[in-house]
């Protein structure tokens, strides 16, 4: 294996693994997960994440074993924390690392057990490293990130990975070891829109027709469209749209990651955050997305339908969701993983930042190689895309 690297020592602080959200008091977790509301990301937040465990989503049998890491001051404080979990396979982190693990193995080696920082199932760019602000921020993601290697090197773990992370944190890493990695998504930016109609003034007249004709098409059978939000979402609601996420889940997956049990807990913690998009027919609910708001962002997550109709998925996760962040001034939509579908809609391509930490040298510098020539790749992609987009050319 090689040589861990020379580790910034903490200084005043202790470094701690704690095995379960539960024993992290709510409002000290949250005062390092999102100090800036303006910012909000509800998804490191300690009700959304403590939701999986109490939900049994992570946990035992899951293959992601909570091993939170958190840094406390002498007087006991939080100032930093991490969302860390001991996994067993590659599933559910749509940053996929499945080609290194078989390449592992067939070398003779054993990637898992691995140590991931991340939110479960959960493709959004947002904070991993958790740090309180101030002079000691810097100082403080330095001492998680080294934290996470000496705990996978003390457990014999093979990696460490932080996935969905921004790119000044990803540069940050690299004194420690960590190899870079690009992805992308694509998302919709607001640019001071007052209408959905201001925003489609500005595709290319072909394709502003093209939007404004699936529109009309999705809901041609008699489909009306709701917005269900906080605490009028009942478990009515919460019903319907669960069916819709076991039939998109089965097909997609194999087996759902979330369980009823997971909405339930986030209806009852993350009202505000919570908006369902329904479409109705004939009286009854027949596809449904879910969207949580976040400070200054709609992040899309899930979306399942029992009939299915032309166009009737992008209207309810795409069309929808930029009408929304319109209506209610914020600054983005993130739709999730994947689909360059989402480009004709005004979604546009973003690059997406993970780091690496390898413990074995034959692996680190194959994979360093791989990751090389794909970070060129993604480049190229999300260059080539965007001069694809649906807006005017200036």
């Amino acid at each position: 294996m090689t040589k861990v690297p020379e580790l910034p020592e903490p200084k005043g602080v202790e470094v701690k693994v704690v095995p379960a959200l539960a024993a992290i008091e709510a409002a000290a977790w949250d005062d390092v997960a999102n100090p800036d509301l303006a910012h909000y990301n509800p998804f490191v937040s300690h009700a959304f994440l403590s939701a999986l465990e109490k939900a049994k989503c992570v946990g035992q049998g899951t293959g992601w074993t909570p091993r939170h890491l958190i840094v406390e001051s002498e007087d006991g404080r939080i100032e930093a924390a991490a969302p860390c979990y001991a996994k067993t396979h590659s599933q559910g982190e749509y940053v996929f690392d499945h080609a290194w693990a078989d390449a592992y193995l067939q070398a003779g080696g054993r990637y898992y057990p691995k140590l991931q920082i991340a939110v479960p199932f959960t493709p959004v760019p947002g904070p991993r490293l958790l740090v309180r602000p101030g002079a000691e921020a810097a100082a403080n993601e330095q001492v998680l990130a080294a934290a996470a290697i000496e705990l996978a090197s003390q457990a014999g773990l093979s990696s460490v990975h932080l996935t969905f992370i921004d790119g000044a944190l990803q540069d940050g890493l690299g004194a420690l070891g960590f190899l870079k990695r690009s992805g992308q998504q694509f998302h919709w930016t607001n640019q001071g829109y007052a209408t959905f109609d201001d925003f489609l003034a500005t595709f290319a007249s072909r394709k502003r027709k093209t939007v404004r004709k699936e529109r009309e098409q999705a809901v041609s059978a008699g489909i009306e469209i709701e917005h269900i939000q906080g605490r009028d979402i009942t478990e009515a609601h919460w019903d319907a749209f669960f069916r819709f996420y076991m039939d998109t889940g089965n097909r997609k997956w194999g087996r759902p990651y979330l369980n009823r049990t997971f909405f339930l807990l986030l209806g009852e913690t993350m009202p505000r955050h919570c908006l369902l998009v329904m479409a109705k027919r004939a009286g009854r609910y027949i596809a449904g997305a879910l969207n949580v708001i976040g400070g200054d962002c709609l992040f899309g997550r899930y979306w399942g339908a029992i009939e299915h109709h032309p166009f009737l998925h992008f209207e309810v996760c795409y069309y929808q969701a930029i009408a929304y962040a319109i209506a209610h001034g914020l600054a983005r939509v993130e739709a999730g993983a994947q689909g360059e579908h989402k480009l004709a809609r005004g979604y546009m391509p973003v690059e997406t930042y993970s780091a690496h930490w390898i413990a074995d040298p034959h692996l680190r510098r194959a994979i360093a190689r791989y990751l090389e020539r794909e970070r060129e790749a993604v480049r190229e992609a999300n260059e080539d895309l965007a001069e694809l987009g649906p807006y005017r050319k200036a």
